[in-house]
């Protein structure tokens, strides 16, 4: 096997957690070119972090986070911070001839999008974003059978992503802040809907014919830990400090796909009832597909072509250890089932092959990719501010 692929971390909490299991876990279930190797973790609590460093297996830790593009012995750096830093760090690490991974979305503005896609452009590393649901057996089958022709031309793309966590007992953190996330449920939410659209069809958004977008809880509690003010706190009821929360709850939009299609998509972090419900469905004119990710082993399959005498909807189990689906193989017996963490393991999976010189399992969204879902997610913002159709060839 070639020299280990060293790879070093920023952020450690829910997202640094993920892929924190993904790098350790890659080599143990998938035979890859070459090893990985948890070199070093950066994040800003130094008490948390040396904890955190060694259950997790990263060999160092740091709270300069810049320290990482110093180092001639990180290969890849994966920025698993808010939104708002991913423009400095990932452009940073670029510069330093580091190959980047980056969370969802891009970025918190499209303006640091532009120029994080813009120095990917000029390096010449690989860059990679991390829309983990594309690496469910289930919607990479979708995609296949897309490609295969079974759908035929696809007129309708409905995809919906319901939570229900964000209401008004939620504390405070940065998903609430605009200036730190750029949006909420949006650029949250829809941002894994609208790439899951995209690259299912394999077309681009051309228009956004109408959005809505709401904020329901405008005050949330500061949690005692931030409560000294950090974050623009007030005085609130007994006391309990207080701070504004200027990110949207939900957002709602209708758009067109350049060959036709049609598609609706709505996010919301205060759907009560809901916990994780993404969902995408594609109605074409020789069948349909449909997937759920709280049952995001199943991939349901309509074929048209049947007639109305035996068609019908039905259920696909996406778990064959014998190859037949997407990364199953290297994981479990048949329908000993898979869930959210196996998706970031398929995905490093992806990354070491293709910097290894291998091509994906599936297409990996790099920063230009993951751009155009960016371009999307403003145009339906734009929309919604000012009540009006939105061209994506205005929005660059």
């Amino acid at each position: 096997m070639s020299t280990p692929l060293n790879v070093a971390l920023i952020g450690q909490k829910f997202m640094g957690r993920a892929h924190s299991n993904a790098w350790s876990q890659v080599n143990k279930f998938f035979d890859l070119p070459r090893r990985t190797a948890l070199h070093t973790i950066a994040a800003r609590n130094a008490e948390e972090l040396g904890p955190f460093a060694a259950k997790w297996g990263w060999g160092k830790w740091t709270t300069d986070w810049r320290s990482l593009a110093r180092d001639p012995e990180v290969h890849l750096v994966d920025v698993g911070t808010s939104n708002d830093a991913h423009a400095e760090q990932g452009i940073a690490m670029l510069e330093a001839k580091k190959h980047v991974a980056c969370e969802k979305p891009l970025a918190g503005t499209l303006e640091d999008a532009r120029a994080m896609r813009d120095a990917a452009k000029r390096a010449k590393t690989k860059t990679f974003v991390w829309f983990n649901y594309r690496r469910c057996p289930a919607v990479a089958l979708a995609r296949q059978m897309i490609e295969e022709g079974k759908l035929g031309r696809i007129y309708h793309v409905r995809a919906t992503y319901l939570q229900s966590w964000g209401g008004p007992d939620t504390p405070m953190s940065w998903r609430f802040q605009k200036k730190v996330a750029g949006s909420g449920a949006h650029g949250d939410l829809n941002a894994h809907i609208v790439d899951l659209a995209r690259f299912l069809t394999g077309d681009e958004i051309v228009e956004i014919h109408g959005a809505v977008a709401r904020t329901f809880v405008t005050e949330r509690t500061v949690p005692a830990s931030t409560g000294k003010g950090g974050i623009g706190a007030g005085s609130g009821k007994n006391g309990a400090k207080k701070a504004k929360s200027d990110v949207d709850d939900a957002v709602l939009f209708l758009a067109s796909f350049k060959q036709g299609a049609i598609a609706s998509f709505e996010a919301t972090r205060v759907a009560t009832g809901r916990l994780n419900a993404n969902a995408i469905e594609l109605n074409g004119e020789k069948g349909a597909l449909r997937f759920e990710f709280e049952a995001m082993n199943e991939l349901w399959f309509h074929d048209a072509t049947l007639g109305p005498r035996t068609a019908g909807w039905r259920r696909i189990v996406a778990t064959s250890s014998a190859g037949e689906h997407p990364y199953a193989a290297n994981w479990w017996p048949d329908a000993h089932v898979l869930g959210y963490e196996h998706g970031f393991v398929n995905m490093a999976a992806d990354i070491v092959r293709v910097l290894s010189g291998e091509k994906p399992v599936v297409a990996l969204p790099d920063f230009a990719d993951a751009y155009e879902t960016q371009r999307v997610l403003e145009a339906a913002l734009i929309s919604a501010r000012e009540k009006s159709a939105v061209k994506l060839a205005e929005v660059r």
